[in-house]
């Protein structure tokens, strides 16, 4: 089982190559939340998302003949721009398979970064068969989004540096697609925060991680359509799952209309821009979907800002506003 020792490891690889992002406040937040909020922004991370942690761990931890091979990955976005980079920073190369419908701006930004990218259909090829047969048909050593040991202790230095910045937390809030930053959350803050409570939090149109809990074991749904597309997992990983259910305490689910209302909130009164993935988090938090965290000190997680401006105006105008506000 992955342990604490194993994210330590990883922050010493990412040191000096990873940002370490900020933690936010919000006097605002606070009172809307009634608690003490603690934002880890990783929205200011390289390739804007937590998923540079992860990727780069993976591939530092990789021996020197495999690692000069190259890697791929498969990803909408977050994780291939996070493969792509780490790739660039070890001078490899990187194939990413990519869905057709991937945001635009998570594409180029991976092309950007000189991987190659092939393009699937996420609703009717399984990525994860089409990536295991490419990587072994060109040599390549294959590096999933979540499931993955390396790039578990990677996530996990997310809440290694929470913690580490902000002291003792009652709560963690993260969010949730295939499990790998929330598997690498729990292990680090139960390991650092006696007591703390760990939730995940997931779209309402793709809880399955919610209904593995429930059910004892891992479910599979069809790909969710939702607007937060950084978590349309059909199933938690392997790997991640058991973690999850050893130290998640529970898995909440958040509206699409929530997310762009989080979304919202964090520009006008934090300043900061979250794609909808990594507003989420924040959103189980603004719609009263946690209970118990009343004048407690509450970390979330921002995972991710990567969205367009075009697509940013698209979910803001389409939106209901911010949380605690009558309809326009």
């Amino acid at each position: 089982m992955l342990g604490i020792e194993d994210v330590r490891a990883a922050a010493e690889r990412l040191d000096g190559v990873a940002h370490r992002t900020p933690v936010l406040t919000s006097r605002t937040v606070d009172e809307l939340a009634g608690a003490t909020v603690l934002a880890k922004a990783e929205c200011f991370q390289r390739g804007g998302a937590f998923k540079f942690r992860g990727a780069y761990n993976a591939i530092a931890a990789l021996d020197p003949a495999t690692r000069a091979a190259g890697v791929l990955a498969y990803s909408s976005g977050n994780h291939a721009q996070a493969i792509a980079l780490a790739a660039k920073l070890h001078g490899i190369p990187a194939v990413i398979v990519m869905p057709h419908d991937a945001p635009p701006t998570k594409a180029a930004a991976t092309a950007g970064y000189g991987a190659e990218l092939v393009r699937y259909d996420r609703y009717g090829q399984v990525r994860e068969d089409y990536g295991r047969e490419l990587a072994a048909e060109r040599g390549l050593t294959l590096i999933p989004p979540y499931d993955h040991p390396g790039v578990i202790a990677g996530q996990g230095t997310v809440a290694l540096e929470l913690i580490e910045q902000a002291g003792p937390l009652d709560v963690l809030l993260v969010c949730v697609g295939g499990g790998g930053l929330l598997a690498g959350c729990a292990t680090a803050a139960t390991a650092l925060s006696r007591g703390i409570r760990i939730v995940g939090v997931e779209p309402a149109a793709g809880d399955d991680v919610r209904q593995s809990l429930a059910a004892g074991h891992r479910v599979t749904i069809p790909v969710p359509r939702t607007i937060a597309d950084g978590q349309q997992t059909t199933s938690p990983g392997e790997l991640n799952f058991p973690i999850i259910q050893r130290l998640v305490e529970d898995v909440v689910t958040v509206t699409d209309a929530e997310i762009v209302a989080a979304m919202v909130l964090a520009f006008e009164r934090m300043k900061v821009v979250l794609e909808p993935s990594g507003a989420s988090a924040l959103a189980a938090l603004l719609s009263g979907r946690i209970p118990g965290v009343a004048g407690r000190r509450v970390g979330v997680t921002l995972s991710g800002g990567n969205v367009g401006a075009v697509r940013f105006a698209e979910l803001i105008a389409s939106g209901p506003g911010r949380p605690g506000s009558p309809p326009s």
